[in-house]
């Protein structure tokens, strides 16, 4: 298994598609990332990737082929010292270790990058999966904050998690 982290190219645009345009995926993540997911939402989100200087999203790529994304964006103002990280794979991949792996290094880059002492991940009550591979990877559970998420018109809880930078080895 050849995995590793990269700059998107405009050539990725079909992988992403391909692995993007799934329910299973975009009912866990913003509205910002559509279902379906088409070749139109893909080179948009490729030139947006592209357009941020130091990256902030990097393409999750298995064997030359893209299989997701992760992001670190640092925030402003008062909460400058932090970062969000967000990350999705394709279905097929799930259950493999993949996002661990793919979350500490970009743990490692986030930090070596940006003037930053934390990361942070949000995410459902209901995403189990993503709870657990979050604290596989380090991240430390900070708040729930009840019904603050709407999506497909439910209310879910808000878990956030968190990493500071003196806890990398």
């Amino acid at each position: 298994m050849q995995l590793n982290l990269r700059a998107f190219q405009s050539t990725d645009v079909n992988d992403l598609v391909k692995h993007a345009n799934n329910y299973n995926i975009s009912k866990n993540l913003t509205n910002k990332f559509p279902f379906p997911y088409e070749k139109k939402d893909g080179e948009a989100f490729i030139q947006l990737a592209s357009s941020h200087d130091p990256l902030q999203i990097k393409a999750i790529v298995l064997n030359n082929e893209v299989i997701g994304s992760i992001g670190v964006h640092q925030l402003a103002d008062i909460y400058c010292k932090s970062a969000e990280m967000g990350y999705w794979i394709g279905e097929e991949h799930w259950g493999k270790g993949i996002v661990t792996l793919v979350i500490k290094e970009m743990l490692h880059y986030g930090f070596e990058t940006f003037e930053i002492e934390r990361i942070f991940a949000r995410t459902s009550h209901t995403n189990l999966v993503s709870q657990r591979v979050l604290q596989k990877s380090g991240f430390v559970f900070e708040a729930e904050l009840k019904g603050t998420i709407f999506k497909n018109g439910e209310y879910f809880d808000e878990l956030i998690f968190g990493f500071r930078k003196n806890q990398l080895i």
